[in-house]
């Protein structure tokens, strides 16, 4: 079977609005932007989107059935990523009244730390699996699954690029800063809940 336009636009208006929906990728690359910098989201974002793409090529290779297959390892990678998120929030919450930092944030480790957040989710190879269930036929060629990831990989770029520019300029960034305690808070707060969500749900 051969990968048509028409699937590939169903794939892409289904992530789109996984996209815009609130969440913990959302959370992260807001206060990644607006306490770092542009370059600082744009990076994060790269991070969020390349692993969110390569939890997409485990889906079309099928590592679902491995889930299924051997269920620790699906529980070992969510109590990972639970425990990431929970990291994440506690620190947050530590440094809520600290003042932004002047310095920016390395690149490298804010697209690393972008990856390490949307690994440590596997529901996101779950629910990409689910979507490519019902867009995609069985038996795509290589190539197929290559144009797929790579559509994938882009679309996310393309989307955390342009919040990460909406998210750094200068009234955001001062809106941010005269609320921080309350924002890193509530952040803080919805991070720590997805977390526990993710540790307590069978």
């Amino acid at each position: 079977m051969s990968l048509t336009i028409a699937e590939l636009v169903a794939f892409n208006t289904v992530l789109l609005a996984a996209l815009v929906s609130p969440g913990a990728a959302m959370l992260f690359i807001t206060r990644a932007t607006v306490t770092g910098g542009r370059g600082a989201g744009i990076a994060t974002g790269i991070g969020l989107g390349t692993a969110a793409a390569m939890w997409t090529l485990a889906a079309l290779l099928g590592l679902e059935a491995v889930f299924t297959l051997f269920p620790w390892t699906y529980t070992a990678l969510k109590i990972g990523g639970a425990l990431y998120l929970i990291w994440i929030a506690v620190q947050t919450w530590r440094h809520a009244r600290d003042p932004l930092g002047e310095a920016p944030l390395a690149r490298g480790r804010a697209v690393l730390s972008g990856m390490l957040l949307n690994f440590g989710n596997p529901k996101s190879m779950l629910f990409a699996a689910a979507v490519i269930v019902v867009v995609f036929p069985k038996g795509l060629a290589p190539a197929d699954i290559a144009v797929i990831v790579l559509n994938h990989w882009a679309l996310e770029l393309v989307f955390y690029t342009c919040l990460a520019l909406a998210l750094s300029t200068p009234h955001v960034r001062r809106g941010y800063v005269s609320l921080k305690p309350i924002f890193d808070r509530i952040a803080a707060t919805l991070l720590g809940a997805l977390g526990l969500r993710l540790i307590l749900e069978k």
